[in-house]
């Protein structure tokens, strides 16, 4: 005999939908308020597009309770499902709080946008509670998106958090839990962690924040992986007792700083923070800080290897030497399972990925589906999220992103020209490849744009194109290196591959 647990599942619409109605798909209620009045555990609250205010008779705070899952639209991160409004939370902890949402033990929120207007209002409060948030947006609260307290230990995962007016997210108390692959932009604070709290926060995207995560009293997060950069005053400030973890020698932390107003990291205590792995510029550096590097940095490239410092002999005499070499010198190495580059062997478009994410660190252009053959451990599934939504790959009609498939060299040409945004050229500087014929339509424009600032590379005939030839492993080191000169982040190798259509 096998045991089974029942699902009730709701329907919500706020445009068609009446609160005298059973709730079903065909003929769903108008409010959320009322389908949270009738469930029974578990349950399931399918939203439909709409605003969730109390003109259309929501009351607030709206309390999700453990079992729940509300559900709107996650590809899109909540667009067009708005939840906005306020009302009074009695916080153990913090007092009489204005709210929009109260998320209770193990509910799911997933898909939606929270707007709270109140003057010093909350997004979403977690209070002692062990809820997953993924896939919304939080924006244009009063005060913060989100606020955790008490024992919270939530899982916050691939939210936006967007012009809030204090900041994106708090954790205090002795808060805990996961925040994974989030976007904090233009807020004051992107992530405010006080008191003991302690989660790990990584694999996130801070940036035009005025300071991207500050710390307070004895609050010791987890930092890994993250992307913190053009934030107006600075990257991480660090004040009272506070100690992060950035880091040891048996695991970096591997965190990207850059281009900040003040400073990349600000140490405003009287102890030692010791860094480990990350990027940092040390004239941005302030206060007692240790600055140790590491071989890796942090997009791992291999689900069995890390990425190495310079690789091996292997490369002697290899027309590709020097490219390699100097991605190796920028900590950008695309490293295996032996430690060896292994040039001429081709590349995945999962390999591809992972070498894009990590040599550009792009920001989200647009919004990525989860690609039907890459499940969420895949190794390479935060590089290749990251390298989509950064505009540099796609995947197919099918919904598949096809990971282990070699990429292409036409491919990796149309994929730097368009990750990067360069402008379009005219296609007459393709008359230097002897089988210009073999271009697509649809790739011409991109490939005399690649021509004309330098980023093709054609081993072993410079007038052989060859696009729809699988890549190697040198020849992709190649033009990714070369691509990062056309985008002035360094200089230029000399070699007989590269810089045909400057040539008589």
């Amino acid at each position: 005999m096998v045991n089974s647990t029942l699902v009730v599942t709701l329907y919500v619409n706020p445009m068609t939908g009446n609160d005298t109605n059973t709730g079903s798909r065909l003929n769903p209620f108008k409010s959320l308020t009322r389908a949270l009045k009738v469930i029974k555990i578990p349950t399931i609250i399918h939203l439909e597009s709409g605003n969730y205010s109390a003109a259309n008779g929501e009351v607030f705070p709206l309390i999700v309770p453990g079992g729940t899952t509300v559900l709107g639209n996650e590809a899109n991160k909540g667009a067009g499902i708005v939840i906005f409004g306020s009302g009074e939370f009695q916080s153990p902890s913090f007092g009489i709080q204005n709210i929009t949402l109260l998320l209770v033990d193990n509910a799911s929120l997933l898909g939606v946008t929270v707007t709270n207007p109140s003057a010093k209002g909350t997004g979403i409060w977690i209070e002692s509670a062990a809820p997953t948030l993924s896939n919304n947006t939080l924006s244009n609260c009063g005060r913060e998106g989100v606020f955790t307290t008490g024992t919270a230990k939530p899982a916050i995962l691939d939210n936006i958090f967007v012009q809030n007016t204090a900041s994106g997210l708090v954790m205090a108390g002795h808060s805990q839990g996961e925040v994974l692959r989030n976007v904090f932009q233009r807020n004051p604070l992107g992530i405010a962690i006080s008191d003991f709290a302690a989660p790990t926060i990584a694999n996130n995207k801070l940036s035009e924040n005025r300071t991207a995560i500050a710390l307070s009293r004895n609050a010791q997060p987890v930092l890994r992986q993250n992307l913190i950069a053009k934030n107006t005053q600075g990257g991480l400030l660090v004040n009272g007792n506070a100690v992060p973890d950035l880091g040891n020698i048996q695991d970096s932390a591997d965190n990207i700083f850059r281009d900040h107003g003040e400073f990349d990291l600000h140490n405003a205590t009287t102890q030692k923070l010791v860094s480990v792995g990350n990027q940092l510029n040390p004239a941005l550096v302030k206060g007692w800080v240790e600055l140790i590097p590491s071989n890796r940095v942090a997009v791992n490239t291999s689900d069995s290897a890390a990425l190495t410092e310079s690789p091996s002999l292997e490369l002697d005499g290899h027309w590709a030497k020097s490219f390699i070499q100097a991605l190796a010198r920028m900590d950008l190495t695309h490293a295996f399972a032996d430690g060896s580059y292994q040039p001429d062997k081709l590349m995945t478009r999962a390999q591809y990925a992972a070498l894009v994410a990590i040599a550009f660190n792009p920001f989200p252009k647009i919004s990525t589906p989860d690609f039907t053959d890459v499940p969420k451990d895949f190794w390479a599934y935060s590089a290749i999220q990251i390298a989509a939504s950064g505009g540099f790959v796609g995947g197919f009609s099918d919904r598949t992103f096809r990971p282990d498939q070699s990429v292409q060299r036409l491919q990796v040409i149309v994929s730097l020209v368009n990750g990067l945004g360069l402008p379009a050229v005219d296609s007459d500087v393709l008359e230097v490849y002897s089988d210009r014929h073999t271009i697509p339509d649809s790739a011409r424009k991109a490939v005399a744009t690649a021509t004309q600032r330098g980023i093709v590379v054609n081993y072993p005939d410079p007038k052989v194109l060859a696009s729809s030839r699988p890549a190697t492993r040198a020849e992709v080191a190649a033009m990714v290196y070369q691509a990062l000169v056309a985008i002035g982040r360094t200089s230029a190798i000399k070699s007989a591959y590269v810089g045909l259509h400057s040539r008589s």
